[in-house]
């Protein structure tokens, strides 16, 4: 018997009894009509100007409706666009806020995984303003989910029809037209295993004026959710660490069986900690009342780190889910002022607020957080253990949770206005010319941010004449400076913390001005095959951005940012052109052409030109090919090229380390760069894992980026087999001096990996101190890499088909990563990381939906699969081949389910269950981050809806 694959039993098993978010799979292609029965009449097609005699789609697109996206326990709609595998989870509410600066409660969509900036989000075929400062990001929670008619996910040749930002692709948004009548919409739900719950609320009305001559509409929404932290789940409130592997007579044999470190539960560092640590004659730590004791370091000791010890569990910092908010208010109208001409608007303001807490101030090895042997808070028994020493003063690691956590609230309104005029001429041809206005403001507010003078000032504590504990500083005194005592949790008083501590507020406003039209006219020409097909367009487009920085005069803990100011413009004129080849042929029912340009003028680059060809093959009414080819050109966005220097901190690990390089199957070539930086063969860092001072900043020397795509598909619709509908599509993309911010992990290993040395563009973004080696600055700038490669496979099934006395309507929608490449090296351009089934970027992703409906009630039910992936890319594991017992993320499945009847009178009550078997997350992860957010954090959810149509 033949073994199955990993996708075949994964769908036999999801058949009989889950499914996924229900995707009209080719819808356009189930509305087609008999071409014999018709001579002409006008068709709307998904991903183009022009309407067709047959609703093909030239280009793979996936068709989700408003109410399937939803038609879970979601709140917005990222939550449920996220979850399509065409789509990673690069910004989600989970890990919005551990992005970058300003980002929380952002939800971004990522066609492909190739980055946000490449992804193009429209709203009724426009653009649509920007929500992160420097980008042309939209957060897609600005959209108005009570007038989602539908979510088109476009792939192929979408740069020339709809502008250089779909490198990958585009997801248009449509909004419904003529909204008549009152529709509401409530859901309520919460966590089943914590105090986490969600709301949602929708309210629209519209109605037809002058008897129908024209439609104006209003909607207002509501949504929020509390924060969850990792604390407030059992399964992610343990501690975790990589601990060395201590099995006696161990040597390093690159076995996979026998790893460098294992992943340990109940670890952390013992080095620091909320009472603080500090090292005289063994690790000490502060008592409640300022007493010392030692540490218990447990059994298990690696570097800073321990086992079933005295350690810190970093977890109380993370935060699953944050606190957010968003209120949006649409209005919306058009009116036929002739026969054949209309005018529409369109007005919404949006504002979010959302909330994230990260780790407070601290102080690791830091000579700030010196205390001198005179301090008066000091218990008089370390100042005698200090005087035994010979010390006169002691650094201690401490995190200062007690003067506060740090937290970011982000209070972010979006406003957007539409005015256009469409309608015919001439009968035969349709125009649409329109201006949109869009700006996004931003207040960022950074509370509990430590004042480094004043708090050195308030460590400085000494006693007066009289007694009293005061700063020693004078001028401090004068300046209202209160002595902070920190030996030990819950030390500082609250006037002291009030003393080194501020808020702070960052704004930034972003700018979109269009102004467009284009004319279609879809039966131009007549030809044996068919009507030509003819559609061309202007458009003028401006983006401007500023970053606004406090003005404070003290340097603080949270970074010191750059404040971006840019902008362009670029003139745009595109056409697109459909030519029936042949027609009613041996195997050719239909053949047609289409071709599609685009030429923009940017004051930032130049001049760019994309250009897209396609074939639509009809070979019989159940059978049509379809095959895309383009090439499109990407200029940088605003903080790409204009990105003023920002301060950071980075995590990471110096990979010329001893012990890092002992540990690799071939470490010749890392040994032959460290040498070559001068690094001595017995260097062992002082800071692994800790926080290394980076900067950020943009590149005035990029280059655009070049891309071309290619796609080839088929759509098969048995007539034997009413009601099924299977296409499969085959794309690949790949761009060239692809624009990246690399990582400082990566940066520092790039560096020491290149085959052709240190001199390579990493390396020169790397400072070290010259006596010590260690690494005191990472600069990450945007960078034109070699090039990124991705290619896979789209799946998409549905069929629907009575069963009883109702129907059962099932879809299946699935991708096949086969590569996802970088190749990062100008000057190397054969060396690659291939990222295909690491994380974040699993090999297979697939839904199932299950939909039931008899008379008055609908069962859903939907399951998705995330295929399992690794933590090391095979770049990483020809190096080491053993680094860790954590080697992968185990495949993933969840289901969710829900029961609803509507009422005659339009009532309608659903009862739903998301994660309804409280499936855990992939050991090793807590959700959040660009790779895990894919994962369910939350945890079993039921929720409960009311809806009222009228």
């Amino acid at each position: 018997m033949p073994t199955k694959t990993k996708l075949a039993e994964w769908i036999a098993i999801s058949l009989l009894g889950s499914a996924a978010i229900s995707i009209s799979v080719q819808a356009a292609e189930n509305d087609k009509k008999d071409a014999d029965s018709q001579k002409y009449e006008h068709i709307e097609v998904t991903g183009s100007h022009i309407v067709r005699e047959s609703a093909y789609a030239p280009t793979p697109v996936t068709v989700v409706t408003g109410e399937e996206l939803l038609g879970t326990g979601v709140t917005n709609i990222g939550e449920a666009l996220n979850q399509l595998p065409a789509l990673g989870s690069t910004y989600s509410l989970a890990n919005s806020g551990g992005s970058s600066i300003g980002t929380a409660g952002l939800n971004i969509l990522d066609l492909r995984n190739l980055g946000t900036s490449r992804t193009l989000v429209l709203v009724n075929g426009k653009r649509h303003v920007s929500s992160e400062a420097g980008t042309a990001a939209v957060d897609v929670n600005t959209i108005p989910s009570a007038w989602v008619d539908k979510v088109e996910i476009i792939t192929g040749g979408a740069s020339a029809i709809y502008g250089a930002d779909a490198v990958t692709g585009v997801v248009n948004f449509i909004l419904k037209k003529n909204i008549t009548g009152l529709d509401f919409n409530a859901s309520i739900g919460t966590a089943d295993d914590s105090d986490f719950s969600k709301k949602r609320a929708s309210f629209s009305y519209g109605t037809d004026i002058d008897n129908g001559r024209g439609n104006i509409a209003f909607s207002a929404e509501y949504s929020g959710q509390n924060n969850l932290s990792a604390m407030d789940r059992d399964q992610t409130s343990i501690a975790y660490a990589s601990m060395a592997n201590n099995t006696p007579g161990r040597i390093d044999d690159n076995n996979p069986n026998n790893p460098d470190k294992i992943y340990t539960a109940n670890s952390g560092y013992y080095a620091i900690a909320n009472d603080g640590r500090f090292n005289l004659n063994g690790w000490k730590k502060f008592n409640s009342d300022g007493s010392v004791s030692d540490v218990n370091l447990g059994s298990n000791v690696y570097n800073y780190y321990c086992t079933d010890c005295d350690s810190i569990n970093l977890n109380q910092f993370n935060e699953l889910q944050p606190e957010f908010k968003r209120y949006n208010f649409n209005f919306k109208g058009n009116y036929d002022i002739t026969e054949s001409d209309s005018v529409y608007f369109e007005t919404k303001y949006v504002r979010s607020d959302a909330t994230n807490n990260f780790q407070p101030a601290f102080f690791f090895f830091d000579p700030v957080n010196t205390v001198s042997i005179d301090n008066a808070f000091m218990d008089p028994a370390l100042r005698k253990m200090m005087q035994d020493a010979g010390k006169t003063s002691l650094t201690i690691n401490r995190f200062m949770t007690d003067t506060g956590l740090r937290v970011e609230n982000d209070t972010r309104e979006t406003q957007r206005y539409v005015l256009g005029m469409e309608g015919t001429i001439a009968s035969e041809w349709n125009y649409d010319v329109y201006a949109v206005y869009g700006q996004t403001d931003l207040k960022r507010e950074n509370e509990n941010n430590l004042i480094y003078d004043n708090y050195i000032n308030a460590l400085d504590a000494v006693k007066d004449e009289n007694g009293n504990i005061v700063c020693r500083s004078e001028a401090a005194q004068a300046d209202g400076c209160v002595p902070i005592n920190i030996f030990g949790e819950g030390a500082p008083s609250q006037a002291a913390i009030d003393y080194i501590n501020v808020n702070l507020t960052g704004t930034s406003v972003i700018k979109q001005t269009v102004v467009g039209g284009n004319i279609t006219n879809s039966g131009l020409y007549e030809l044996p095959a068919g009507y030509v097909g003819f559609s061309t367009g202007v458009e003028y487009r401006k983006e401007e951005s500023a970053i606004h920085e406090p003005d404070y005069p003290k340097e603080t803990f949270f970074n010191s940012l750059g404040e971006d100011h840019g902008s362009f413009n670029v003139k745009e004129v595109y056409a697109e052109l459909s030519i029936p080849l042949l027609a009613d042929l041996p195997l050719i029912r239909q053949l047609d052409l289409d071709l599609a340009a685009r030429y923009a003028d940017y004051s930032s680059i130049g001049s760019a030109t994309t250009w897209k060809t396609g074939l639509n093959w009809e070979i019989s009414d159940e059978l049509r090919m379809r095959g895309t080819y383009s090439k499109a050109i990407r200029a940088p966005n605003i903080s790409e090229l204009y990105g003023a220097s920002s301060e950071t901190y980075f995590g990471v690990d110096d990979s010329c380390k001893l012990d890092n390089l002992n540990n690799l199957a071939n470490s010749s070539t890392r040994r032959k760069n460290c040498a070559a930086l001068g690094i001595p063969g017995d260097f062992n860092s002082n800071y692994d894992a800790a926080s290394i001072k980076g900067e950020l900043s943009g590149n005035h020397e990029l280059d655009p980026e070049k891309s071309t795509s290619y796609t080839l598909g088929a759509v098969f619709q048995p007539t034997a087999i009413s009601g099924l509908s299977l296409s499969v599509d085959y794309w690949n993309i790949k761009i060239d001096d692809a624009i990246s911010n690399i990582g400082a992990q990566d940066i520092i290993n790039k560096c020491l990996d290149s085959e052709n040395g240190i001199n390579n563009q990493y390396c020169a973004l790397i400072t070290r101190d010259p006596n010590t080696h260690e690494i005191t600055l990472i600069q990450s700038h945007s960078l034109n890499l070699a090039k990124l490669e991705a290619s896979g496979v789209d799946f998409d099934l549905g069929y629907d088909m009575d069963l009883g006395k109702g129907t059962l309507s099932s879809s299946l929608i699935a991708t096949k990563l086969i590569r996802n490449r970088s190749y990062d090296f100008q000057d190397d351009p054969t060396n690659y990381q291939d990222y295909a089934g690491t994380s974040g970027t699993p090999e297979w992703q697939a839904n199932v939906d299950l939909r039931y409906t008899l008379d008055n009630w609908q069962a859903k039910w939907r399951t998705r699969y995330i295929d399992s992936v690794d933590l090391y890319t095979p770049q990483d594991l020809e190096r080491n081949a053993n680094p860790n017992s954590l080697m992968d993320y185990g495949s993933y499945f969840i289901s969710d389910m829900s029961v609803g009847y509507q009422f005659d009178n339009g009532l309608g009550l659903k009862f739903g269950i998301d994660n309804v078997f409280d499936r855990d997350l992939p050991f090793g992860t807590i959700g959040t981050g660009t790779g895990s957010a894919m994962y369910d954090n939350v945890g079993r959810y039921y929720y409960t809806t009311v809806s009222f149509k009228l």
